[in-house]
C-alpha cells in the first residue's frame, strides 16, 4: 500500500490518502479545499471507496460532502459525534469565525465499538482513541505499518483538550493503552504537523514522557 498526506485549510489539517495495488483508496479526514484534494485523487489516478473520518471537528470536515458525492462513496464516523456533522456548533465550525458554518449529511456508517474492519478490499483496524473529541479513533494499517491518528497523537505534542467533550485524563490513557503498544516502527500519521513514529514519541514526547497511569 501506498500513502500521502496533504495540509488543507485555514488550521492546516492534513487530509490522508491509502491506496492499494488496484488503485483503489480510502481518503482520510477531508478537512477543506475538496478540489484540491479531487485534482490529488484524479493525478494518481486513484478509485476513491469511502472517507473516514477520525473525528468530527470542522478542521476534519470541511470537504466531506463535496468528495462524497462526487464519487457516491460513504463516510464512516464514530456514533459518539454521530450528529456533529451537521451542527455546527458540535463540529466547532460556529466557534471560529475564520470558516464558514458546516452543516452537512450524516455519515452513512457508524462506527460503535472496536474492530477490524473491511471496507471494500482493505483490512484495518479501528481504535477508539478518544480524549481530544469523545468519538475520537485511530485507523491502523498493519500491513503498511502506519497508523491515522487524528488528533490523538502528533509528533512532540498531543491533542488539545480544551474544546467540548475533551478529557486530557482520557486522551492519555487512549494514547498510551492503544498507540504506544503498537510495534516501535509504525508511522504516525498525525492530523496536524509531520509524521513520526511510536518509537519517537515513546522516547521523546514530552506529554507522555514519564507519565504513569
Amino acid at each position: 500500500m501506498e500513502w500521502k498526506q496533504m495540509a488543507v485549510g485555514p488550521v492546516q489539517a492534513n487530509a490522508g490518502l491509502i491506496w492499494n495495488e488496484k488503485k483503489e483508496a480510502l481518503l482520510i479526514d477531508p478537512g477543506a479545499e475538496g478540489g484540491r484534494i479531487k485534482r490529488k485523487i484524479e493525478k494518481l489516478e486513484l478509485k476513491p471507496v469511502a472517507i473516514l473520518l477520525t473525528h468530527a471537528h470542522f478542521d476534519h470536515i470541511g470537504a466531506v460532502d463535496l468528495i462524497r458525492e462526487a464519487y457516491n462513496i460513504p463516510v464512516y464516523l464514530h456514533k459518539f459525534e454521530e450528529k456533529w456533522l451537521s451542527d455546527a456548533s458540535l463540529n466547532g465550525s460556529k466557534l471560529f469565525p475564520i470558516v464558514e458554518n458546516i452543516e452537512g449529511k450524516p455519515a452513512d456508517y457508524l462506527i460503535e465499538n472496536e474492530c477490524d474492519m473491511t471496507v471494500g478490499s482493505f483490512m484495518f483496524s479501528v481504535f477508539e482513541t478518544p480524549g481530544h473529541s469523545p468519538g475520537s479513533v485511530s485507523f491502523y494499517f498493519k500491513e503498511a505499518g502506519i497508523v491515522f491518528s487524528g488528533d490523538a497523537l502528533f509528533a512532540g505534542s498531543i491533542g488539545r483538550t480544551d474544546l467540548p467533550g475533551g478529557n486530557h485524563k482520557q486522551l492519555i490513557e487512549s494514547i498510551h493503552n492503544r498507540l504506544l503498544v503498537l510495534p516501535e516502527q509504525t508511522i504516525v500519521a498525525s492530523g496536524h504537523g509531520p509524521v513520526t513514529t511510536i518509537e519517537d514519541e515513546m522516547a521523546g514526547n514530552p506529554f507522555l514522557n514519564g507519565f504513569s497511569l
